[in-house]
């Protein structure tokens, strides 16, 4: 009777536990996927590191580009890349009726891929690579060291360089050696591309070549050792053909056509000046070239650009008339760029000035100057890695002194900003608290859409919500008359649970689309944004 008891007990504990843990369970997370890219015109297996209570998940990507598919074994995507994939960066979710993950970045790149192959710790045992690719590796564990093998002839140049914290924020602080056949270290570096290490070595002699790669952890915790883990994964470029370093000028006005120099190592003749078309939309156009092993990226802004760096570019003007962007370049040490600036009294200027997140060495400082050289207003980076902006209204008609300098006083080929003037214009930005939302039928949800009006804008902002999964419809709740201080309301309702997907909120301005703002959420393990929101029905009948 007593062992039946127990059995009866244990029986009810083992069947509460099941309810709990159904009642439980959360939405799916993704902390990583490994390998973390891949070649356009191939299909990845990719295993995601996190936690899914549920599987096959919903999957969702940024583009057409990519087709993502949950594959039979739990943890295992199927991500088809297409051929004409724009190489770069694309973003990726998974969902299940609970909810979805934040996103996740999957780099598509040019170059052959191959995974990384343990044991390959030991300089006498690395893994030798043929030919120029991308590895796709991992430091596994504490103490972990990957080497790879590649053979150079006299007067090759290698370009080696890992993205790991940079695009893939993994958690990892990386060092790059590269050493002879006999493990004399050659050269080296920690930080090129923020805490992603990057070297270019020209071999003396024919040979064979190591690289190793090893890492700190990139948050520091008191502890000396090779950091490693399941989320430290990296993506190691080894190439000796064409890689580009940036592109001047670093922007081209939107409504141009232009050409662009590429500065890099080992770039032929044929992919040394790239054409830009007409930019139709976005900041930015990505600019690539099958004999470069990476991508270029050029700022596209609506407004005047102009180039001090290549001679071969117009010549730039004695004072600039605001807006315009500028691609300057600080030659030497202790010599700051001075650029005169057409101001009007009382007209604020938005001065900021770009290096850092470019992928440049120079941690730039602004001054505004007077006639005299005095300094009238000045602003230098918040923070390390970071750059700076300010704004300063005139105090009467005239040329205003821009000054940009290297807190350092540091300078050189690869110094290079962009400097962008513009003229306050009324404007305004939309914000959400996340970028994902749940909810359930029945019952009303509620959530604030933040409004920033920038320099006297007034206007009526029209907000509508673009992709609502069916059953799913959206009501606009604006502040009371006497409390405009608060944000409007957007108040959805669902008829059904069990429904899920991408959503977008706009707002538009009559009459005036060129003011059409999308709002946008904070994403900040990547310290980035984006307008790609997503909302889960949850059907409180299902476990």
């Amino acid at each position: 009777q007593s062992v039946m008891s127990v059995r009866y007990h244990i029986g009810i504990i083992a069947f509460l536990f099941m309810v709990w843990a159904n009642a439980s369970a959360a939405p799916p997370t993704a902390t990583y996927f490994y390998p973390a890219g891949g070649q356009r015109g191939t299909t990845v297996d990719v295993s995601v590191g996190g936690s899914f209570d549920r599987w096959p998940v919903q999957t969702w990507a940024s583009d057409k580009a990519l087709t993502v598919v949950a594959g039979k074994e739990k943890g295992k995507l199927s991500i088809a890349v297409a051929a004409n994939a724009a190489p770069g960066v694309y973003w990726v979710r998974i969902a299940d009726n609970r909810g979805a993950s934040g996103l996740r970045p999957f780099v598509v790149g040019t170059l052959p891929e191959v995974l990384e192959i343990e044991p390959n710790d030991d300089i006498a045992k690395p893994q030798s690579i043929a030919s120029s690719c991308i590895i796709n590796g991992r430091l596994g564990k504490k103490g972990d060291v990957d080497v790879f093998a590649i053979k150079l002839k006299v007067g090759e140049t290698l370009v080696a360089s890992v993205d790991a914290n940079r695009s893939l924020k993994s958690p990892m602080d990386g060092t790059l050696q590269v050493l002879s056949a006999d493990g004399f270290v050659l050269d080296q570096n920690n930080d090129w591309h923020g805490l992603d290490p990057q070297v270019t070595f020209t071999a003396k002699k024919d040979g064979t070549y190591l690289v190793r790669l090893f890492a700190f952890p990139a948050a520091p915790d008191g502890s000396i050792h090779f950091a490693g883990g399941d989320a430290y994964v990296y993506r190691l470029t080894l190439t000796t053909g064409g890689f580009a370093d940036f592109a001047v000028p670093l922007a081209i006005a939107r409504h141009r056509t232009g050409e662009v120099e590429v500065v890099g190592w080992n770039v032929p003749a044929i992919a040394r000046r790239l054409p830009l078309p007409v930019a139709t939309d976005g900041d930015f156009t990505s600019l690539h070239h099958q004999l470069l092993a990476n991508i270029l990226r050029v700022k596209r802004p609506p407004h005047s650009c102009w180039d001090a760096i290549a001679p071969t570019g117009a010549k730039c003007p004695e004072i600039f008339a605001a807006p315009f962007s500028l691609t300057g370049r600080l030659d030497k040490p202790d010599a700051p760029a001075v650029v005169s600036v057409t101001g009007k009294k009382g007209q604020a200027l938005k001065v900021r000035v770009e290096a850092r997140e470019l992928g440049f060495p120079l941690d730039p400082v602004l001054r505004i100057l007077d006639s005299a050289g005095k300094s009238l207003a000045s602003a230098e980076p918040p923070e390390i890695n970071k750059d700076c902006a300010l704004t300063y209204i005139p105090v009467q008609d005239g040329p205003v002194r821009i000054e940009v300098s290297d807190v350092h006083t540091r300078g050189g080929p690869r110094f290079v900003y962009l400097l962008t003037v513009e003229v306050a214009q009324p404007d305004f930005s939309l914000s959400v608290a996340a970028d994902r939302f749940t909810m359930t039928p029945g019952k009303p949800f509620d959530f604030p859409v933040t409004i920033q009006r920038f320099d006297g804008f007034a206007q009526a902002i029209d907000l509508t919500i673009e992709g609502l999964p069916a059953g799913v419809t959206a009501l606009v709740v604006p502040p009371p008359a006497k409390d405009d201080g608060k944000p409007p309301i957007l108040r959805l309702s669902a008829t059904q649970g069990g429904v899920s997907g991408p959503i977008r909120i706009v707002g538009r301005i009559k009459d005036k689309p060129e003011l059409t703002r999308f709002a946008r959420a904070a994403v900040a393990e990547f310290e980035t944004t984006t307008s790609d929101l997503w909302i889960t029905v949850v059907d409180p009948a299902e476990k």
